[in-house]
């Protein structure tokens, strides 16, 4: 029988790609009007810098286990009181100027003082633009009170407690929020998934598991024997990694979950 339900928070419940998207956006038009540059053009010039960069910095392998991506250094600030974070707190600054300088460098413009200026200016955008998707708390409701609820998510503490503090409707949901950078270790490693099992004093088999990437949410369950729900609301191709059901809409949660009244 079903106790608890475990969601992931990123585009899953809050849409995380819709916001960077969109502070790459606003961010990319400054440097239109300055410079009449093509913004798409600069911002996959800027995410290819940052992907580059990022994987050069001493801190990748560990914001790798954790599931830090390059955007996230784009605009965390990783004020977390652990070796890592405290490296990267010092390593962002100069990566947000240096990502966006040679971005625009690459399309022809060289000018560090203003890839500084982007560089913080695209913080200021991610921070004012949290979008949630238009079903996470018409479900969250639903669940509220009848099942035990626990969010698990990848990140920094800092970093994510920031996406929970722009969005505050989501954390009161939530009996339990485990975030990896708090942990030690990310999805999906077996650890956290055991760790949030005995938080909740569950078995695998009371609870289910939702999120949206195959990689984290949906491995790290299956390696643990907890069901996984894949959210697939873009219609991207499976992998090797398969779940035990695949939604495109959190709606479609509740026919599962009555499904597995039935069988018991």
């Amino acid at each position: 029988m079903i106790k608890a339900i475990f969601f992931d928070l990123d585009d899953t419940l809050l849409w995380d790609q819709k916001s960077v998207s969109e502070a790459f956006s606003a961010t990319c038009k400054m440097a239109q009007e300055k410079y009449g540059v093509d913004p798409i053009q600069l911002e996959e010039a800027v995410r290819n810098e940052a992907r580059e960069l990022y994987s050069s910095y001493e801190t990748y392998s560990f914001t790798q286990m954790i599931g830090i991506n390059p955007f996230e250094g784009l605009w965390g600030n990783f004020l977390d009181d652990e070796d890592n974070f405290r490296k990267m707190k010092e390593i962002v600054p100069g990566y947000r100027k240096e990502a966006w300088t040679k971005g625009l460098k690459a399309l022809g413009h060289d000018d560090p003082e203003y890839g500084a200026f982007l560089g913080e200016a695209f913080p200021k955008h991610r921070r004012n633009l949290p979008f949630v998707y238009d079903e996470t708390y018409t479900v969250l409701d639903q669940l509220k009170g009848k099942y035990q609820l626990l969010l698990m998510t990848n990140g920094s503490p800092d970093l994510q407690n920031t996406k929970l503090t722009i969005t505050p409707e989501i954390a009161p949901y939530f009996d339990q929020i485990v975030i990896s950078g708090a942990f030690g270790k990310g999805k999906p490693d077996p650890s956290i998934f055991e760790y949030a099992l005995s938080l909740m004093e569950l078995n695998k088999d009371e609870v289910l598991m939702v999120g949206d990437n195959l990689m984290t949410d949906i491995l790290g369950a299956s390696r643990v024997g907890i069901k996984s729900v894949w959210i697939n609301r873009h219609d991207k191709e499976r992998n090797e990694v398969i779940p035990t059901y695949e939604i495109k809409h959190l709606g479609e949660l509740f026919s599962i979950i009555d499904s597995l009244k039935k069988d018991k």
